[in-house]
Formats: C-alpha cells, structure tokens, sequence
C-alpha cells in the first residue's frame, strides 16, 4: 500500500485550536468483517490489533472527569473487540451518549446474533456505513454480498424501533462517495435515500451523514496508484469553505487509538500525527486525566482539506457552510 503520508505533511492549511472537549471517539481494534476500499483505517479480517480493558477503564475516566457527553466507538468493527459490550455498559451507566459506528452486515455475523438487541436495550445510536442504496454501488465499494446483509440488517434494527419516530432509538447512515468526488448535497441525498430504501425495502431511518473521503490509508494509495492524487487535493483545496472551520470536529473531540494513545481526530491518528502541542512522546490517555485542553493547537496537514471543502465533512456529517455548491470529479 503506496503511503501518503509524506505528500501530505507540507500544508497551508490555517492553524486552529481546540475549545471544550465534548467526545471521545475510540478505536476499538482493525478487525473488521470487511475490506471497504475507501477504508481510511485499512481495516480488515486479517488484523488483529485490539483496544484491552484497562485502556478503556481510563478512556472512561477521561470522560468522566472532564465531563465528555459521548463516547463514539469505532474500528474496523468496533463490536469485534471482546470488551464491546461491557465498554458499552460501563459507559452508559456514567450516563454518556454511546455510538456505534456499525458496518451492518456485522448484525449476521456468527457470534453476533444478539448484537442489535443488545444496543437496542442499551439505547445506544447507531451510525451506519451505506454508500448507496443501488445493490452494485455498495457491493463495488464493500465486496460481493455486503448489501445484501445490510439491508437485513438495517430491517432488524427497524423491528426493534430504530429510525421509528418516537422510539428514542437513533439510527443514521453514512454516505461516501464512491471515487475521488466530494459528496453531494446532504439534505438532497437524504431526501433520495429515504425515498428510495422505503420503496424499495421499506426501511426507515433518522439522518445520512454525507462524509468526504479522505487521501490517507487505502483510499489515498488507490489515489496515487492510479495518479489521481494530485487532482483529488486540488479538488479539495478548491472547495475550501473558510466558514467551516468553525464546526471541524477535531476543536471538541479527542480520538483515542486501540493502545491508548490520543491524536486530534481519527484521520490523524491514522497518519501517526500526534497531538498538537510540544509534547516529546506520544500522549497516552492517562496523561490527559488532569490536563486542561482547551485553547491547544491542534495538528494539521493537508487532509484537513477533506473536512473543509464544500458542504464540509464531520464525524456528525456535513458542516452546512456552502450550500448548492457544484462540486465536479477529479480528473482520471
């Protein structure tokens, strides 16, 4: 896999600083039940690499001392990790919003049978990844099969209550594009996926988050293999919408990787960008029990584009700065 690493160190992008911490997003483990090409974490079957027990005893701790709301946990699959379910317990008995960021077809995995009755019970909200809602978009994206067990998924997480009006049991998609585009509309693409899921399958669900792929990991390699690398920043760049760097979500989030150390956002981690600020080593989660981490520079680099550019992309979606912007495909 071509790095991208070293092509994305020299930016311009403008200097930020964080305001009060409100998440901890968690990297549970790269294990994943699937191989998705726009995977920024190369996750996958074959990896083995999980968050233990006691570095989540200190996340919670993070937490609770500096009054974090969620807690959103991630991976490759984050229910693949052998502590998902006493993580989500503990969490939710501090009180805190929990989300899983759940791939679907993990709900049909063997084992994994009483995985939606389990978050249903535990309210947690689920944040699903659906690149589309056309059978061979996603298949091409996520392998042969993987609609398929979405769609089952997304109907038994629908007869718990998930995504019904008033069952307080919260269920997003999740929307990447599917080349080196930036996503459409978010409100539109909303519109056209509820219209076309319960047409077509009778599915219902609360918002889709319309996120930007970012140049880092698989996603970035496929870029510089097939020399669009150059295109795909430019596009980026192009896009900058100042406005949006009010609402980036690395000014109140903290991303926290499988062995406990802490980065400004997921896709820093990803790069091995250590968090901002003067530090001589890596900062691990228990070093920030008693820190103060309002007003720290936040590292950045020229990904931070991806979060900037056009409608903008968060963890929640897109940021709203432009609107009805005509956003065209990189050159092939």
């Amino acid at each position: 896999m071509r790095d991208t690493f070293p092509l994305l160190l020299e930016t311009d992008f403008p200097a930020i600083r964080r305001s009060k911490l409100e998440t901890i997003q968690v990297n549970l483990g790269y294990r994943c039940n699937q191989s998705c090409f726009h995977c920024h974490v190369a996750a996958s079957p074959k990896r083995t690499e999980e968050m233990g027990w006691e570095t989540m005893e200190q996340v919670l701790d993070l937490a609770r001392r500096h009054g974090v709301q969620t807690l959103d946990l991630t991976g490759g699959a984050p229910e693949l990790n052998r502590h998902f379910r006493r993580l989500v317990g503990a969490a939710r008995g501090l009180g805190l919003r929990v989300i899983d960021r759940c791939n679907l077809s993990i709900l049909s995995e063997p084992g994994q049978e009483t995985l939606a009755d389990f978050l249903a019970e535990q309210q947690v909200d689920i944040v699903a990844s659906l690149p589309c809602y056309l059978e061979d978009n996603v298949n091409a994206q996520r392998g042969d099969g993987v609609f398929a067990a979405s769609i089952a998924g997304l109907r038994q997480l629908n007869a718990l209550g998930y995504g019904l009006p008033g069952s307080g049991l919260v269920l997003n998609l999740v929307y990447n594009p599917l080349g080196p585009s930036l996503p459409p509309d978010q409100v539109k693409l909303e519109a056209a996926y509820k219209e076309q899921l319960a047409s077509r399958y009778g599915i219902v669900f609360n918002q889709l988050f319309a996120l930007t792929n970012m140049p880092i990991q698989r996603f970035g390699s496929q870029l510089v293999s097939r020399h669009q690398f150059d295109d795909y920043m430019n596009l980026l760049k192009g896009a900058y919408q100042e406005a949006n760097l009010a609402g980036v979500m690395c000014r109140s989030l903290l991303s926290v990787s499988w062995q406990g150390i802490v980065y400004d956002c997921d896709f820093n981690q990803m790069l091995g960008l250590q968090l901002g600020g003067d530090a001589p080593r890596p900062v691990h989660v228990a070093d920030l029990l008693e820190a103060d981490l309002a007003g720290r520079p936040i590292r950045i680099a020229d990904h931070c584009y991806g979060c900037t550019a056009g409608q903008g992309s968060s963890c929640g979606g897109a940021l709203g700065a432009a609107e009805a912007v005509e956003l065209q495909p990189a050159s092939s």
